[in-house]
């Protein structure tokens, strides 16, 4: 069983439960047990959340040892295409991601995050979705893929 977080009604499988904003915060999963799910998904969510660290430990905490954590983000440089925000698209982005390094105050780097963030976890692959993107021109709205894909695995104790 997983925990979709971020849904929008339109789970991952049919396997998983979904989180949205009518089930309460996403940063804090209140009502959760601990190591409960076999994998938490979220896509395109965590650049949604005010503190970035609080949300990863609150999902990392939800997830039975042996599992998985599967994130999706959007990439500053293929997405945003420029580099302080606010967010062209999207004006509730309170966060913008590269792979592997951050660059104040708006950028936050997918892997230092989650290795300030977590402990535990091997990382399976962290990984640039870029499938079909052509569109350059930073007024225009990206096509095709745009994201930045991780998938850690939870140490068994």
């Amino acid at each position: 069983m997983g925990l979709d977080i971020g849904f929008g009604g339109d789970l991952v499988s049919p396997n998983a439960r979904g989180w949205d904003i009518e089930h309460g915060d996403a940063m804090s999963l209140d009502g959760l047990r601990d190591e409960s799910f076999d994998f938490v998904y979220s896509s395109h969510t965590l650049e949604h959340m005010p503190d970035l660290a609080m949300a990863l430990k609150n999902w990392w905490r939800v997830v039975k040892p042996g599992g998985y954590l599967i994130l999706y983000v959007p990439h500053r440089d293929l997405y945003e295409k420029k580099i302080e925000l606010p967010s062209r698209w999207n004006l509730d982005h309170k966060h913008f991601f590269l792979p592997n390094k951050d660059e104040a105050p708006a950028t936050t780097g997918v892997l230092p995050l989650l290795q300030r963030s977590i402990q535990g976890f091997e990382l399976i692959y962290l990984r640039v979705c870029a499938r079909g993107h052509t569109i350059t021109d930073p007024l225009l709205h990206s096509n095709g893929e745009y994201s930045i894909e991780a998938v850690l695995r939870k140490e068994q104790r």
